[in-house]
Parts: C-alpha cells; structure tokens; sequence
C-alpha cells in the first residue's frame, strides 16, 4: 500500500503489510487526488552563531522575531558574512519547510502558495529558495512580483536559543484574487502559519482569510502554526477566535501553547487548547512532544503500554485511539499522548530550527495518507466512522518524533531523503485489517 504516493520501497510510515487485505481495482487513484495546500511568506534562513552582546548590540529581543528594513538585514548579513558567524542558508519559512517534509515523506504532491521574485537569476535567493525546495512541492501557483526575496536571520546563541531578524521584501505581497480556490476545496488539508496574520493590511492577510472561508465551506481541514510565543501574545485574542471559528488543529512549542492558553503545564496547556481546536501537537524541546485530540467515548481504545499520571491522571490510557473532528464525536473526549525524544535526542544539536515543522509533516502525513485510504479502500472497517487521522496519536507522536530527530541530527530544517524503516509495533493489531 502506497499512502499516498509513488514510493515503492519500504518506508517508516505506513505500517506493517502483516495481515493486510488486498485491493481491489479502485486501489490505483490518481496521486493528485490526495495533496495539501499550504500558504507561506516565502523566505531564505540565514543561521548564524551568535553571542548575547550581538544581539544586546543590534536591538534584538533574544529569542524572538523582529522585523527589520531591508537595509539593516543587508548590513547585518555583511557583517556576519565578514565575521565568518554564517553556518547556513537555506530555504525557509514554516509552511514552505513543512510542505517540503511532508512531500519527502509521503513522496507525493503538495501546493505550495505565495510571491516569489518575478525574475530569478541563478545564484539569488529566490533561485536557492527553488533549488532547496522538493520538485514534489508544485511551485506552478507562486505569485511572481517584482523585489527581492524575504530573508530571515536566525541568531543562534550558545544555549541553543534562536532569535529571528526578519527583512519582508516581497513575501507579504501575495494576493487575494491569485488564490486558486478550487485547488484548496479539493484539498486533504490547508497549512497556514500565524505569521500571516501580523498585518490586516497586508495582501498576503485577505489571502489567507479567503483560504480559510474556501477550507471551511468545503470542510478541508486547517493546521495553523503558531508562530513564535512573542506573536501568540501580541494576537492571543485574536488568534483565539480565529482558532474557535476556523482552525482544526494547532501546532506549536509549549511555550506557544501556553502563551495562547495562558496555562504553565504542557498537559493542562494542551487539555485548554482542545477548548479551541480538534488537535493539538505541541512540541517540549528535550521532554520530546505531545499530541492531544478528541475521539467519540465509544470510540476510545485503552493504550497496551504503561499508564502514565502528570497533572492530568492516567492521561494516556485512550492514546490507542484514532483523531476525530469534535463536531463528529456524539460524546466526545479529550485523550493525550507523550514521547520522550527519540534515542535521546542527537548528541550534537546546533539548532533546533525546523523541528516542529517537521513533526507538523509527520501528521500531515498521516491524516492525507487516512485521506488516501478511504478513497482506496471505502468499505474497510477503518472507516466506518469519520476518523481524522489514520493512525492512533501514539503511534502518530512515534512518527513526529523520529522525523523531527532526523531534522535535528542534520541540523537543517529540511529533510534531505526519506527515512529509515521504522520499527514495528504492538499496537498495529488494533488496526490490522
């Protein structure tokens, strides 16, 4: 089974083919049946090491994100390029990196929405933006304006911690009425980043309110990034309501989480969160992520592993269960699920940049290949009932957790080629067909 691209090799994700049932003809869909869309302020990360007194020196809050003048970002860039600090430049932006690792995985399309330069030459941004990015991720919809590429400089400190300068250019000129509406209406999922809602009256803001009217009306599910927690407090209003009237699932650190919850727990930020969303995956730097979701009580399968109590008893005891949209739970009920990094974590890690995003792929991932299924195989008892994912949130969180590794062991926040095979695991009898 191919969930839902082309790749025929074995690859971590999906499960086992142990006692799998064979399709019948309906099996070979079109791939573009099944794709996300995700729209982005298309940027270039520069990483670059960095001390305390840098940052105190140039102005810049440590761990948050600024915007500069285009001006300020070119002297800062030349200054760190002299003073040989530049680890990295790469093609960036959350969605734009999420798109990418989601497409690597699945090995299959997404479409990828924003404003590029209108004419690229080889060796600028924009040529690099193109050349780092996945021919999987379809580019044909990009808005060409005129004016250079956004950059983001990520300042890295010696604990680790990045701080973000950022220089628009062009990425917030990307139209309402460039938006291909039929494209998102036909889509297994809409990727937004709280990013884009900084400025009301920015193009790129009526977009994504347009994007979102089309996902909602065709009941196309929406993740929305959060950002960074300086964003989530300086729009947690704002972006309460959104979440409440348009997002189903919200990705973010805990610190993020807890800015929008204004809880100090990651379970009980994640449990507040749930009052908003359908799904929460949250990201806890060294204590690994949790995914939170909701699933009709009748529904709830009790986990095989240890039963865990935080500051939620036996929080994990339904993380055997499958994701649903609240609205299709006749009674629905919160269940959460934990892991702890994978194998630790990797023993040199220069940045963490990109590893949320890549968990954020991870589910996609999952919910496009439940997407994939149903239409493969519509008779299957895995879809007797309206699940949003494909798999258990455990075995969801198994699956972010070991492709954020991978980004973390490159130390970039794109994946180069797929994964490893992935273990097999005891809970897969619940859903062998």
């Amino acid at each position: 089974m191919k969930f839902p691209g082309k790749r025929k090799s074995k690859h971590y994700f999906p499960i086992t083919d142990k006692d799998r049932i064979p399709f019948g003809s309906d099996a070979a869909l079109p791939s573009d049946q099944v794709y996300i869309v995700g729209i982005d302020q298309l940027l270039v990360d520069i990483e670059a090491k960095v001390e305390d007194p840098f940052l105190q020196e140039l102005g810049i809050p440590k761990g948050e994100s600024v915007l500069l003048d285009d001006a300020r970002v070119e002297a800062v860039y030349a200054r760190l390029k002299t003073e040989g600090r530049i680890t990295g430049e790469f093609a960036g932006g959350a969605i734009g990196n999420t798109l990418h690792n989601y497409s690597v995985l699945a090995d299959d399309r997404s479409y990828l929405l924003g404003a590029i330069t209108r004419q690229i030459s080889v060796g600028d941004y924009a040529f690099h933006y193109v050349r780092n990015t996945s021919s999987r991720v379809i580019l044909s919809y990009l808005h060409p304006c005129p004016g250079p590429m956004g950059r983001a400089v990520c300042f890295i400190t010696p604990d680790n911690e990045r701080t973000f300068g950022i220089s628009r250019g062009i990425m917030d000129d990307y139209p309402a009425p460039a938006l291909p509406e039929d494209l998102i209406s036909r889509s297994r999922a809409l990727v937004l980043t709280a990013y884009l809602l900084r400025n009301p009256k920015a193009p790129i803001y009526e977009a994504a309110m347009r994007a979102l009217s089309v996902a909602n009306l065709h009941k196309v599910p929406v993740a929305l990034a959060l950002g960074t927690v300086s964003l989530v407090r300086e729009q947690k209003d704002a972006l309460r309501d959104l979440i409440r009237r348009s997002v189903n699932i919200i990705a973010g650190n805990f610190q993020e989480v807890g800015g929008l919850t204004g809880v100090a727990d990651p379970l009980l930020a994640g449990q507040a969160a749930l009052d908003l969303a359908d799904l929460v995956l949250m990201t806890h730097d060294k204590q690994g992520l949790y995914l939170c979701a909701h699933v009709d009580e009748s529904l709830a399968r009790e986990t095989a592993d240890q039963i865990h109590s935080k500051s939620i008893p036996e929080y994990n005891r339904y993380e055997y269960s499958r994701a649903m949209l609240r609205r299709q739970c006749a009674k629905p009920r919160k269940i959460y699920s934990h892991i702890n990094p994978y194998l630790g974590g990797p023993s040199d890690i220069r940045s963490t940049n990109g590893a949320g995003d890549s968990a954020l792929s991870a589910l996609l991932h999952d919910i496009a290949a439940n997407a994939h299924h149903r239409k493969a195989s519509p008779s299957s008892p895995k879809h007797k009932e309206e699940y949003l994912t494909y798999s258990s949130i455990h075995q969801i969180c198994k699956y972010a957790n070991r492709v954020s590794y991978e980004v973390l062991r490159r130390n970039s926040p794109r994946l180069a080629h797929g994964l490893p095979e992935r273990e097999d695991s005891l809970e897969e009898t619940y859903w062998a067909e």
